[in-house]
């Protein structure tokens, strides 16, 4: 991997001052929740990055690892008094457990078997959850009020903290998308991805990296699922386990550009306003119109740059050389 020149060095520099500025210098509640809203999704783009952009196993089913998140955290915080933040390793645990769970005996799944045997998967999740007493089934959990503080996951007088905690968490997931991309694995990843074959004939066991890729998508897919549940305070299965939020996570990375370790969050950064924005103006009125202009984009990009947004700005910048 070509080291940053100095112009991108600045660059990256600049923006991460100006997003930790941000919630200080732009005022009201709907901005910062939107760039909250912004980096959670990001966050879900370069976890599901992993497994679809490097190993092109294309998860719908991300949202199970989300909810199983969520979930964890919040039952051992209600009924066990387990602090938030051991409860969202937990989940994370759990999670990759889960996601070794099926990924063995779909490991030889290619393409759209794997895309089918993920959606079987959340769906079967999302029922059991439904109908499950224990977690209070259909009706959800109410959070309980705990004293405002980071050692308690929990804020009410401002959404700045919350803001700053998933930005850390993205930046976390960036550098590890980072470091897998540069490393053996994201070699082997992108083997694997060219052919199986080709993988077993280098003597790679693609079912152990697979089943990395899946264990590691999962466990920071289950954190965003943790910060959600402690951000909103309050989780059901149609809040948390709906197919639609995988199809979000899948468009993100795909728009901003799979394989890439900044496209899916170039991706959410694109999205995101959009689907909140729409909410916000129209109302119920204006339900779908997000997921219509998802659509419409990703078939332009499907169409015209496969590659995503990251790949059209990589080019238009080596034209201006």
């Amino acid at each position: 991997m070509k080291k940053p020149t100095a112009v991108q060095v600045v660059f990256y520099a600049v923006l991460l001052v100006a997003l930790l500025v941000f919630p200080l210098v732009v005022k009201g509640t709907f901005p910062t929740h939107v760039m909250i809203m912004v980096f959670l999704f990001a966050m879900m783009g370069v976890a599901w990055n992993i497994l679809g952009g490097y190993a092109a196993m294309f998860s719908f089913g991300q949202v199970a690892f989300f909810g199983i998140g969520a979930y964890t955290s919040t039952i051992l915080l209600m009924n066990y008094n387990v602090n938030p933040w051991i409860g969202l390793v937990a989940g994370g645990v759990l999670a990759a457990l889960m996601g070794a769970a099926i990924g063995i005996p779909c490991s030889n799944l290619r393409g759209h078997y794997f895309a089918i045997a993920s959606i079987a998967f959340a769906e079967i999740v999302r029922i059991h959850f439904n109908n499950w007493k224990f977690v209070a089934a259909a009706e959800g959990l109410s959070l309980p009020l705990l004293p405002e503080g980071v050692g308690n996951f929990m804020f009410h007088s401002s959404k700045a903290p919350y803001y700053y905690i998933i930005l850390v968490f993205l930046l976390l997931s960036v550098l590890i998308c980072w470091y897998i991309s540069t490393n053996r694995m994201g070699f082997y990843l992108r083997a694997i991805k060219e052919s199986h074959e080709l993988a077993k004939g280098m003597g790679i066991s693609f079912v152990r990296y697979r089943l990395y890729a899946i264990m590691i998508s999962a466990f920071l897919t289950a954190m965003a699922g943790t910060f959600y549940s402690q951000y909103i305070l309050y989780i059901d299965p149609d809040s948390v386990l709906i197919l639609p939020i995988s199809v979000q996570i899948v468009l993100v990375a795909m728009l901003g550009g799979a394989g890439t370790i900044v496209g899916p969050v170039i991706g959410a950064a694109i999205l995101l306003p959009l689907s909140e924005i729409t909410r916000v103006w129209l109302g119920y009125k204006g339900t779908g119109i997000d997921m219509m202009i998802y659509g419409a984009l990703i078939m332009l990009i499907s169409a015209y740059r496969p590659e995503g947004v990251w790949g059209l700005l990589t080019t238009i910048g080596r034209r201006g050389k």
